[in-house]
């Protein structure tokens, strides 16, 4: 094989044991086992000698293939099982040659190897994402009663807390956390159903034959040929563009809390950590910038999925090896995204003055809503909304604090109602909200 090419961005900050889950040894490893189990299943079944089918499980995990020997031939050939299995039989004593891969075709190796490795993956992934969610919910505890100003179309809008907004993350990673578990129960299928997806070759036993090697693998087991059925793959692969984009959202948070007018959060500090080649000054977000790269890579490739969906009759003419190239990326890119985020989340930096200080900007129009909420039971709704938004444009034009503008242009009538209101005093259920996700949480899986 050629050299490899070097991948910055998960090369940087990908996950290292997902790397290994996902290397050319574990792939190999992967079909081995498939080819071990289904040795072991028929003979056990009495299709092939009890002698052979140890043989070949024993060889399936002994015996050393040759990479740069497997890769040749399977560019020649077009699949590496035929060459992979021309090497395990020339590793068997002669006297058990000639039963590997008895009457299976390559899709259900390459499949059923795939189910094992994603199985792997998705178990990773969930490691990952449980890291992330519990950095989310100390944020979430710690923070519960931090006013901020609370956003909407990227404006300061009604004051909320740097905890509740936590938890609004904390509630997405734990439906992510629901979607992987149900992705990764579905890719983990054997797939075991001959070359048209009939069984014919397996002869009298393949439905028992293939439940056996579900259970050797630690598979589910399904009687429907699923070749060209890719939605469990096609839904894998959402599920980590998905995540990458769960942790995309959290990071875009971290870039825009962090701009040089607003700085009420910046990631982990340190010695030319985020420095620029040219402006001294400089603290970029860079892991937060890398995780909106991978999010944004990931959503990319996932249309390819959907596209491998549309193969025909009973086996893809093309649209298969397209997965060979996007799966492991959008894994890797998953895995990188959340290990990363994590890191950012355990490492972040919250600025308390800087968030009061921005709650006062504006002449404390974030309070808006509350001045219209405390009239509304003397104006009416209506009136007290025009009045209040007409009192905001000339807080604007004069700098003044809206609850003098509010008093003066009420004659004060309505002294009590236009009384200083505190950001404090307006920012809803926080606690119920932080209760309920951090409950939602550490809920039994």
């Amino acid at each position: 094989m050629s050299p490899q090419r070097f991948e910055m961005l998960v090369g940087l900050y990908g996950d290292e044991r997902m790397a290994a889950i996902l290397s050319e040894q574990e792939l190999i490893a992967s079909w081995m086992r498939v080819e071990g189990a289904l040795a072991t299943a028929q003979a056990e079944a009495g299709v092939i000698a009890v002698e052979t089918g140890a043989a070949i499980a024993e060889a399936a995990t002994g015996a050393v293939i040759d990479p740069v020997r497997l890769w040749r031939e399977t560019r020649n050939v077009g699949y590496p099982i035929l060459p992979l299995v021309r090497q395990l039989d020339e590793a068997l004593p002669e006297e058990h040659r000639g039963r590997v891969h008895y009457g299976a075709t390559t899709q259900d190796i390459m499949d059923s190897g795939l189910a094992l490795q994603f199985d792997a993956a998705g178990a990773r992934l969930g490691e990952l994402l449980a890291g992330l969610g519990e950095a989310v919910a100390e944020l979430a505890t710690a923070h519960a009663g931090l006013v901020i100003a609370g956003r909407t179309h990227a404006l300061q809008a009604v004051p909320t807390t740097f905890g509740a907004k936590m938890a609004g993350y904390l509630g997405e990673l734990t439906r992510d956390r629901a979607r992987l578990a149900g992705a990764r129960r579905s890719i983990a299928t054997v797939s075991l159903f001959g070359a048209g997806g009939t069984s014919a070759a397996y002869g009298a036993d393949a439905v028992a034959v293939r439940r056996r090697v579900a259970e050797l693998l630690d598979l589910r087991t399904t009687d429907i040929s699923w070749h060209v059925a890719r939605d469990r793959v096609a839904e894998f692969g959402a599920v980590c563009a998905l995540l990458a984009a769960t942790c995309a959202r959290f990071a875009r948070e971290v870039v825009d809390l962090s701009r040089t007018e607003i700085a009420e959060v910046s990631e982990a500090a340190g010695h030319l950590r985020g420095a620029s080649s040219t402006m001294p000054q400089k603290a970029n977000p860079v892991e937060s910038e890398a995780v909106i790269g991978m999010s944004i890579t990931a959503g990319a490739l996932t249309s390819a999925l959907y596209r491998v969906m549309e193969a025909g009759h009973e086996r893809a003419a093309g649209e298969w090896q397209a997965e060979w190239q996007v799966l492991p990326q959008l894994v890797a890119l998953a895995a990188g995204a959340l290990a990363t985020t994590r890191g950012i989340a355990e490492g972040l930096q919250v600025f308390p003055e800087a968030m009061r200080r921005n709650l006062d900007a504006d002449s404390g129009l974030v309070m808006s809503e509350a001045y219209m909420i405390r009239l509304a039971p003397r104006l009416g709704r209506e009136r007290a909304h025009d009045v209040v938004y007409a009192a905001a444009r000339r807080c604007r034009e004069s700098g003044e604090r809206l609850g003098t503008v509010l008093e003066a242009m009420l004659s004060g009538q309505a002294a009590e109602e236009t009384a200083e209101l505190r950001p404090e005093e307006y920012v809803g259920n926080p606690h119920t909200t932080i209760d309920a996700a951090l409950s939602q949480w550490h809920a039994p899986v």
